[in-house]
């Protein structure tokens, strides 16, 4: 099994993952730019699955405080809305392939889970 697989899995068992509706949204247009065979009805169904975890979804407040993220740690505006999410759910890690590995944003720590420990 490869490290994302038992990542997501073990976020499913836990009962603790934690998803905003941006990556949700990014997700799904990935999916259908990258790989247009994908069937609709599965993209639905992982899309439901996904929706069971807590899902963090943006407001005014939320590009507000993206925009400070932004600007205090130099980092784009939709990783900074992403950023904020985490914050927002107490979360300690943000899986992410996007920022710096090991960097904190306030309490929260990037983590690529496609590298080692």
């Amino acid at each position: 099994m490869t490290r994302r697989k038992r990542l997501v899995s073990e976020l499913w068992k836990s009962e603790s993952g934690i998803i905003s509706t941006q990556v949700l949204q990014e997700f799904c247009f990935t999916v259908r730019r990258l790989a247009r065979s994908y069937p609709i009805e599965e993209l639905f169904e992982t899309i439901r699955r996904f929706t069971s975890w807590t899902v963090i979804t943006n407001d005014s407040d939320s590009v507000l405080n993206a925009l400070e993220l932004e600007s205090r740690y130099n980092i784009s505006f939709w990783d900074a809305l992403i950023v904020n999410a985490a914050q927002e759910s107490d979360a300690r890690i943000l899986y992410t392939e996007d920022l710096n590995r090991g960097q904190l944003f306030g309490l929260v720590r990037a983590v690529n889970p496609f590298l080692a420990s």
